[in-house]
């Protein structure tokens, strides 16, 4: 199947009232786990390389084209989503490999700077067909940058979509990044204000750190598009560290990557699922 344009999966989404599984690839085993969940709910997914996970395999095309292989593989809308890129180079890498979006992460740079810089992104991706998602507010917890309490002001998030033409937006509404445990309290009436005023979809970061329930009603209150990544690598390790405390002997390395990836492929359907509202 073509890959999916990331602004047409969730403006089904929206017209639906349901939200979108967006999860992390750093291994191969990710990328087929995560697809193996999407084709078995029939639900869209969304397969987010980090810039992080480009510098731990050294360049973008390996994974990146192996992750576009296996999506090709299944009848389910999956988008390639290129996830908190820094750099332009490496968008514009991303667009020649066939990514259907980018999430463009200028938050680091002074506000004007962002928006200038996130509209000439914009632009650009929009001219090879490629969307893109962008962040205001920070999200804490990341880096050391994303400071905690931060929260996004909801006509700031709505001027910030008018001045940068960004297809989704994320917004800091109480997650973090990276949270190992999920106690994040999330302003849900900050979040319907801000779905109020912002055109396009939204979309929560460090939703690991959220719990079921919540991400439940998240996605009421008008949260499009779930990023969640510690989460499924915590399953995918206790899953590993299971199998060799039973197994110490194993040296096969297909035989524990793939109970890990049995596992996170369970817990991705379930998520999916989870934020479609079955």
């Amino acid at each position: 199947m073509t890959l999916a344009r990331l602004d047409e999966v969730l403006a089904d989404a929206v017209s639906e009232g349901r939200g979108v599984g967006a999860f992390n690839v750093i291994q191969l085993e990710h990328a087929e786990a995560l697809v193996a969940a999407a084709e078995r709910t029939g639900l869209p997914v969304v397969l987010q390389i980090s810039e992080n996970a480009v510098r731990y395999h050294g360049s973008l095309a390996p994974i990146a084209l192996a992750t576009k292989a296996v999506a090709a593989s299944v009848s389910v809308p999956c988008v390639l989503h290129l996830d908190h890129a820094q750099s332009e180079a490496l968008v514009e890498e991303a667009i020649g490999l066939g990514f259907t979006s980018v999430m463009f992460d200028a938050s680091r740079l002074d506000d004007d700077t962002n928006r200038r810089t996130t509209r000439r992104v914009v632009d650009h991706c929009h001219g090879s067909g490629v969307s893109v998602e962008a962040e205001l507010g920070e999200i804490g917890g990341k880096d050391g940058v994303h400071a905690p309490g931060v929260r996004t002001d909801p006509a700031d998030a709505a001027r910030f979509v008018t001045d940068t033409g960004v297809d989704a937006l994320a917004v800091a509404v109480g997650s973090s990044h990276a949270m190992s445990s999920r106690t994040a309290r999330l302003d849900l009436a900050l979040i319907a204000a801000i779905h109020e005023r912002v055109p396009v979809p939204l979309v929560l970061h460090g939703s690991s750190g959220v719990a079921d329930a919540d991400l439940v009603a998240a996605v009421r209150a008008g949260m499009t598009k779930v990023n969640i990544a510690t989460h499924l690598n915590a399953v995918f390790t206790a899953a590993l560290r299971e199998f060799l405390d039973a197994h110490p002997t194993v040296v096969d390395t297909r035989t524990y990557l793939g109970a890990s990836r049995t596992a996170v492929a369970d817990e991705a359907a379930r998520l999916l699922e989870l934020l479609a509202g079955r």
